[in-house]
Parts: C-alpha cells; structure tokens; sequence
C-alpha cells in the first residue's frame, strides 16, 4: 500500500514541476536584469547623479534591452540603435505613453503640457497647436532679431575684456545667454537687467528643475508615500509650483494689460497663446493652466539645453586643438570682415554644422530621453513587455554604440563630412531629440540658439587657457539632472582674433 506521504508528493511532484517551467517561460519572456530586493526592487542600486553611466554598465552584463523593478513597476531599458530602431519603427504607437511622476505631472498641471501628457486625443492637440503656431520654424525664425541682438551684446562685452586677460567662467556666461533669449522669447521680458529679478528668476527655475527630478517613492511604492510627505516632499512640491504659479500669472497680466502695445514683430509665446485662448476653436477650452504649463516645457527644454551644448562644445574644442582651428578657419574665411554671423551665414558652413552634430552625438544634454511608457502589451527584441512599463532609451549608450560608429569614443567630426545620418528622428544613431511621434517639438529652436551662439563665439575670439591649466586638466565630469551640465566650470581667456 502506498503511504500518504509518498502520494503526496507523486501528486504534487507535476504541478511542481509545471510551476517551474511557467515561471522559466515567464522569465524568459521579459528582458533579463539584476536581481532585485522584495517590495524595493532594483531602486537600491541606482544613482541618479550617473543613471545613464550606470544603465550603460548594466547593459554590458545583461544585454542592449534589459529590465528593472523599479518597486511594484515594471522598466526596461534601451541601449542600442538597432533596438532603438526597432521600437520607434514597429512599436511607436504602444510605446507613446509617459509614466505619471509626482513632481512632473504636478508642475505641468496635471500634464497639461507636451512633454508629459498622456498620449491621447488631448495630446495631439496640444502637440498640435504648438506645432502649427508656438514652435514652427517659420515662428521659430521670427525670433530670429532677438538672438541676434543678444549675441551681440556678449559679443560687445566680451570684447571689452579682451585687452585685460580676464579669466571667464563659461558656465555662468552660457546659462546668463541662453536664458535671456528663452526669457525675451517667451515672455518679452528681460530678467539679466536687475540683479534682484535676476537672482529671484534663476533660483526660481533651479527649484524647478529640481523638483522635476526628485524622487518619491509614491511613483514606485505607492503604499508608502507617507515616506515622501515625512520628508516635507510633497510641502516643497507645493510651494514651488505656488511661486512658479504666481510668476507665470504675473506675466499673463502683463500682456493683458490694455495699455501695453505691440505689433507682430514684438509677440512673444505669451501673446500668441493668449491669441489662441480667444479664438475658442480647440476640441478643449484653452485656460491659463494650459498656457502656464506650455511656458513650463519651453523653460526647460530650451534654456538649460542651449546653455550646457555650448560648454560642452567649447570643453571638446579646447580638448582638440585641430578641430578648434580647423572650424574657425571656416567661419572666418566665410565671413571675411564682416563683425558678426547672422543665421542664415551659419548654415553655410559645413564642417561647423558637422561639429555640432558630433557634440550631439558626444555630450547630449539629456543622456537619457524623456521616459516612456508602453499603452498595451508589445515585443521587442524578442521579449514581451507588458503595458504599462516604463521605457528608457539610454541615448548616451546608443551614441557610443561600437557597432553603429567606429571609433566610437573618439571626438570626430569628420565622421558626418560623407554621411547623410542626422537627428531629426530617421537615423537612430542619432537621438538628440528622440523620435517618433513624441520626438521633442521644439528642435529646430533647441538647434538654432547653440549654433547662433557658438559660431559668434569661434568667430569673434581666439580662446585660450588660464595660467597653470593645461589641456589635460579638462574634465567632462558632470551634474545630476534633467540636463546634463558640466560640473567643474570651464575657465577661458577670450583674446581678440588675429587679422
């Protein structure tokens, strides 16, 4: 007779066994990753002062797509063009979502913006009013007087110091640029003027992005979000977006004011959104909010972006002499005596165009694109990735991906001189901006200030180090957040450029 002890486990030993194949199968069907803690995850083990370096490692163990668990949600993460190619060509549509994160969707006003929003029919329709009337190039180009003009004026200040030797801190004169363009650009106002506005606006922005980044365990753990609100998160999210509020509101009043005059060559964003909030003729009504929460996108997408591809720039250039006076011998040989490049000049330049694509390719500002996440069940390389997973695509990997560009490491721009590859989104070697249908909506503005800018700067000045630095003291060590600054300022000395 068999005992019960032996009959237990003949009828347990199939459902065992069967156990284990499913979750085998169910394994192998989702990317492979590091092993993580219960409830936690994975989110012990990342940084974000280096999450693009340390994805980067991640993908050499365990693949170009592997996963996280990010507390109780699924990620992956993308770093190679090949997989990049294979998600924005095949699975665009499934993978168009973004994850819904505390700071982002509180500053955006529910995700009332561009970047952040859900992908549905409001999506593409705020996508395409901004499109067709706040980002086109056509309104893009109009602005066109006020980079100029700016540009000019560093120029001119520049130049007064140029005699002096006067050691100047790259970093500072970039942000100080940038964010004046952005500022006149969008709200016609020009914060650079008084030193207490100054001070007020730049520290306002800084906590902004800030909080666009902090973590909270909400996102990922939502049982205990206690957590967040213990360490006065959720307090510091609401004063931020409070003052950012009372700014934006201040600047719209401003534009109401029925005393203030302006003609179509002075609009600004402020006022061509306000034009369409009266015209009624969206699927939606176009309120404040939606306004405040576009001006959110164009803040940070613009200013820090065009501030940080210049020091990069300048930091690879003075790395490499041959390149630095290879592109100046260009610039000048085209503009001859003139005392300033306008845009239309630039675009005649092709090794500068060609540099600029490299120091995309090298120093992005954003390494990682903006997180997506899939809207229903897809497969890609092979696994099955579940809706609702969060998507990274590791641009800073995809760059430097050895078997999409020789010599991958090397700062080169010869490289594009016989090459058609580019980054408006067909070539996914090249993903500055992303691609796809949530490519970044304001390229051609993210492009055409740093070019502006830089080709001025090449133009204008011969640069040199301060005393006792020498080319091998430049670091390309960076800060932690949303874009990618560089952490020890670049000192330089302009010198006027010899006839």
């Amino acid at each position: 007779m068999v005992s019960p002890l032996l009959l237990v486990l003949f009828l347990t030993l199939p459902l065992s066994l069967f156990f284990q194949f499913f979750q085998k199968r169910k394994n192998k069907a989702f990317p492979p990753g590091p092993r993580g803690l219960p409830i936690i995850g994975n989110l012990h083990q990342l940084d974000n002062s280096s999450l693009y370096l340390q994805l980067f490692e991640l993908s050499k163990k365990y693949g170009p797509i592997f996963s996280l668990q990010l507390g109780l949600r699924k990620a992956i993460v993308i770093s190679s063009p090949k997989l990049a190619k294979e998600l924005f060509r095949n699975h665009d549509r499934e993978v168009a979502g973004r994850p819904k994160l505390t700071g982002q969707q509180k500053l955006t006003y529910n995700g009332l913006d561009m970047f952040f929003s859900q992908y549905d029919n409001y999506w593409r329709e705020i996508r395409k009013i901004c499109d067709t009337h706040v980002l086109s190039a056509k309104r893009v180009s109009s602005f066109s007087s006020i980079r100029e003009f700016e540009v000019k004026q560093l120029v001119k200040k520049i130049s007064s110091n140029a005699s002096s030797n006067k050691v100047m801190n790259l970093n500072e004169v970039s942000m100080t640029l940038s964010s004046t363009i952005i500022c006149r650009i969008a709200f016609g106002r020009r914060y650079e003027d008084d030193g207490v506005e100054r001070s007020k606006f730049h520290s306002l922005f800084n906590e902004l992005q800030d909080m666009m980044v902090t973590f909270f365990v909400s996102d990922y753990i939502p049982f205990m979000g206690w957590i967040d609100r213990v360490k006065g998160l959720h307090a510091r999210l609401d004063r931020t977006f409070k003052e950012f509020d009372e700014f934006f509101q201040e600047v719209i009043e401003e534009h109401m004011d029925p005393n203030r005059h302006t003609n179509s060559e002075e609009e600004d964003f402020v006022d061509v959104l306000l034009q369409l909030k009266k015209q009624r003729s969206f699927s939606f009504e176009l309120t404040y909010g939606h306004i405040k929460a576009i001006l959110v996108d164009i803040l940070v997408a613009s200013t820090d972006t065009t501030a940080a591809t210049i020091v990069w720039a300048m930091t690879a250039l003075m790395k490499n002499p041959r390149v630095m006076n290879k592109v100046q011998e260009e610039i000048r040989s085209f503009g001859q005596q003139k005392d300033f490049l306008d845009e239309d000049d630039i675009q005649n330049c092709s090794y500068f165009k060609v540099l600029m694509k490299e120091i995309l390719r090298l120093y992005l500002p954003a390494p990682l694109l903006v997180p997506k996440e899939t809207n229903e069940k897809c497969t890609l390389g092979g696994y099955e990735i579940p809706a609702k997973t969060i998507v990274y695509i590791n641009g800073w990997a995809v760059h430097r991906d050895s078997e999409a560009w020789k010599n991958s490491e090397e700062f080169c721009p010869e490289r594009f001189l016989e090459s058609s590859i580019d980054f408006k989104g067909q070539d996914f070697e090249l993903i500055p901006f992303g691609a796809g249908r949530r490519i970044c909506p304001g390229m051609h503005m993210a492009v055409v200030a740093p070019d502006l800018i830089l080709a001025n700067l090449l133009y204008s000045f011969d640069w040199e180090l301060p005393e006792g630095v020498k080319i091998g003291d430049i670091d390309f060590e960076a800060l932690p957040g949303l874009t990618q600054h560089k952490k020890n300022p670049l000192y330089l000395i302009a010198k006027t450029k010899k006839e």
